[in-house]
């Protein structure tokens, strides 16, 4: 049966011991109705278009914006945090114009298996424990784990939008647990941005119409990563050799410096390939081949022609004369959107405008 008071002795300390095992560096509780102008806010988002084509966004908004709403049980979120500290500097190869970058937290083993494995450790033991009733959720569910994660005192959403916190910087994979119980709810996390902008000023296509405010269509993970046609002219220059997601705003928060490396999941270490991979050896990849390359990565879902169109994009911001025969060789890709963005390339690289 399940039971709606947690049971005897300090359970919270003992989710907090237990998450420490299973790899999570934060763990905080909040009420399941901590955060009540999630759905306002996501509802202005959505509304204003900001969410540009990620359509499921829009789909199950009303289940984002309350956790009740998705699971009318729910009386507690088990809010966690599993570090990704990266390092090496992440903005490191920014003048590397024949090789491609490749955000931080997608350079090692997938985030969703890694992180959802660990929850579901400690959803078992818990429930074990508890006699309770939960589920599990980490990035695919319609949950606003950040807002969440602020209510139960991980960190705060910075101007750039994302969780920060005063231990591990912005170097957080979140997940959630959703429990029957009713958990003594942790102080909600204090805003510690102040008058610092660096986030705001770092953004290479003005993605933050305002401080708190994420334009995805200007986005460049967003552009590399979700949007799925060509990438509109005017980011093209701004994305650089950016060629899956951006760390930019992540990376040059004042907070990181007291984020540690060590306290990393080792899952989530760098590839050696994925460091800084060769722009030529990328726009050369088959279906067959990337799907190789990128196996037990979550660069794995954006797809081979994806990957090429994003890699022929930083070829044509490289400069790089050695470049223009491969570049050459995708404009006559089978794929459209691969086609176009070679000839785009081709003629920045030729000298011509684009």
């Amino acid at each position: 049966m399940t039971r709606d008071k947690a049971p005897p002795g300090d359970i919270v300390e003992r989710i907090r011991a237990k998450a420490a095992e299973c790899g999570f560096v934060a763990c905080g509780i909040a009420r399941a109705d901590a955060a009540p102008r999630t759905a306002e806010r996501l509802r202005q988002w959505l509304d204003e278009g900001r969410h540009g084509s990620m359509i499921w966004m829009e789909e199950r908004s009303e289940q984002r914006g309350s956790p009740a709403a998705l699971w009318s049980e729910v009386k507690s979120v088990i809010a966690l945090g599993m570090s990704y500290a990266p390092a090496v500097d992440p903005l490191a190869l920014a003048g590397a114009g024949d090789r491609g970058r490749i955000s931080v937290y997608a350079q090692g083993s997938d985030y969703h298996d890694v992180v959802k494995k660990a929850l579901k450790t400690l959803g078992r033991w818990l429930a074990q424990e508890s006699g309770c009733d939960l589920k599990v959720f980490v990035d695919t569910a319609p949950v606003m784990e950040k807002p969440l994660s602020e209510a139960a005192g991980l960190g705060w959403q910075g101007k750039h939008t994302n969780l920060v916190s005063r231990d591990h910087g912005s170097w957080l994979f979140l997940g959630a647990i959703y429990t029957t119980l009713d958990l003594t709810p942790d102080p909600a996390a204090r805003d510690r941005c102040g008058s610092c902008d660096a986030c705001q000023r770092a953004c290479p296509t003005d993605a933050f119409p305002t401080p708190y405010r994420l334009d995805a269509r200007r986005c460049i993970s967003y552009l590399t990563i979700e949007h799925a046609g060509p990438i509109p002219v005017e980011f093209r220059a701004g994305i650089g050799n950016r060629i899956y997601g951006c760390d930019d705003c992540l990376a040059v928060c004042p907070w990181n410096k007291f984020a540690d490396a060590a306290a990393a999941n080792r899952a989530f270490a760098g590839r050696a390939e994925f460091a800084a991979p060769r722009l030529a050896d990328l726009i050369a990849l088959d279906d067959a081949a990337f799907r190789e390359v990128f196996r037990g990565s979550p660069i794995k879902r954006i797809g081979r022609n994806r990957m090429v169109r994003n890699a022929l994009i930083a070829a044509g911001n490289s400069g790089d004369a050695a470049l223009v025969g491969p570049v050459r060789a995708a404009c006559a890709d089978p794929d459209a959107v691969v086609r176009e963005a070679a000839e785009w390339a081709l003629a920045r690289l030729e000298g011509n405008s684009g």
